[in-house]
């Protein structure tokens, strides 16, 4: 789950990371009463979306005067914001978030997330803040520094000290840091996230260190044991037949593709995906129904898959372990007919009852093309989503 950018900044001063004052904002009237409550004479006006570049597409705003952040509010309050991040779609601007400026001698960059190989939560600092971090990787490796925390001892003084130095912290500003990395590591670790990133982290005129911005994700499984955060969720930021898919416990993701894909369990979701691009096809969706798939569910996720107007064809992709191929089968055929399926139709089983399973789709008279593996279902699902196309152009 991602949360917005002041949300963050709430739960950073938790634990004592500085973060400039600011206040979230709905409306233009809003904005420019936060700013007369800030008082000062400059104020960043900011678009608040779950995607990053935002400055980089016109969501970032340096007001020198009152009326200059009623401007950029007006401006920034409803527009459709394309970043990287975002796509080419963009996303609307709903919400503000107006702070006060702030005086930026150095920006550094602080990352946390989890290091797969080293089954650790790696902390990754850089002194070229205010970059993207994968150009700074890209072009100068040398500057990106890493540790990979022990979880029994937690991120170390030594090595918060040590990370500080490399990227050019004074050592005026040691201890600060120190305090700092090892919070930002407590913040990480007991919200159960996924990622935090501070871009930039900033040292001041004055000397101090401070969150110029901050991005944080969580472990949605871990959820349950953090209802505060979870009341963070912002749907208006999600994609609705994402938000639709876990109402009925389904992890689905919307891709830019045209062949549907219905499989139980991710990894074989994840292989499912790569053979259909390894045959000349593109998926238009991650969809995994879990081991305990249902002829309800089933039936959830084709009307999921059939919100998309590209879908040329579907493929069904199952290992019939918990879940039984005969069970499956018959959830496809009765999901197939309630929605009145038109498009091509590929299905793959193998496992318990797979013989059972595919009689039961034999016996059904519906447009159901068996396949023997999952290279024979990717080429034939690749090749049906071809022909689909090619019909629909010669329609029109």
């Amino acid at each position: 789950m991602k949360i917005h950018e002041y949300q963050a900044k709430d739960i950073l001063r938790r634990f004592a990371i500085n973060t400039p004052r600011g206040s979230a904002c709905f409306s233009i009237d809003e904005a420019v009463k936060a700013a007369e409550q800030l008082g000062g004479s400059a104020w960043v006006v900011k678009a608040q979306i779950h995607a990053g570049g935002r400055g980089k597409g016109g969501g970032v705003k340096l007001a020198k005067s009152l009326d200059e952040v009623k401007q950029f509010a007006a401006k920034i309050l409803g527009m459709t914001l394309v970043t990287h991040q975002t796509g080419p779609q963009g996303q609307v601007v709903r919400r503000l978030l107006v702070e006060e400026g702030v005086d930026i001698r150095k920006e550094l960059y602080i990352g946390l997330v989890v290091d797969r190989s080293s089954r650790r939560v790696c902390l990754v600092a850089s002194s070229e803040g205010g970059m993207d971090i994968e150009e700074v990787a890209a072009g100068t490796p040398e500057k990106i520094h890493k540790v990979f925390i022990d979880p029994l001892a937690g991120l170390t003084a030594q090595d918060a000290e040590d990370v500080a130095r490399k990227i050019g912290i004074e050592e005026s500003a040691a201890a600060a840091a120190r305090t700092l990395l090892q919070g930002l590591y407590r913040a990480y670790d007991s919200t159960d996230a996924s990622l935090l990133e501070i871009n930039p982290l900033i040292l001041t005129a004055e000397g101090h260190l401070v969150a110029l911005d901050a991005k944080m994700n969580f472990d949605d499984n871990a959820l349950f044991r953090h209802p505060d955060i979870a009341e963070l969720r912002d749907l208006d930021e999600e994609d609705p037949a994402e938000i639709e898919a876990s109402r009925h416990d389904l992890s689905y993701i919307s891709l830019d593709g045209n062949i549907g894909c219905l499989v139980n369990g991710a990894g074989l979701a994840m292989a499912t995906m790569d053979i259909i691009k390894l045959y000349g096809g593109s998926p238009a969706n991650f969809l995994d129904v879990g081991g305990g798939a249902t002829a309800e569910k089933v039936a959830e996720a084709f009307k999921l898959m059939l919100r998309n107007p590209n879908l040329q064809a579907i493929l069904i992709n199952i290992f019939g372990g918990i879940m039984k191929c005969d069970v499956i089968a018959e959830g496809v055929v009765a999901a197939a007919r309630e929605v009145k399926l038109k498009v091509p139709l590929v299905v793959r089983l193998e496992g318990t009852n797979v013989d059972l399973g595919k009689k039961i789709l034999a016996e059904s008279r519906l447009l159901i093309i068996s396949a023997g593996n999952m290279a024979d279902a990717a080429e034939k699902a690749v090749t049906a989503a071809a022909s689909a196309a090619e019909s629909a152009m010669g329609g029109a």
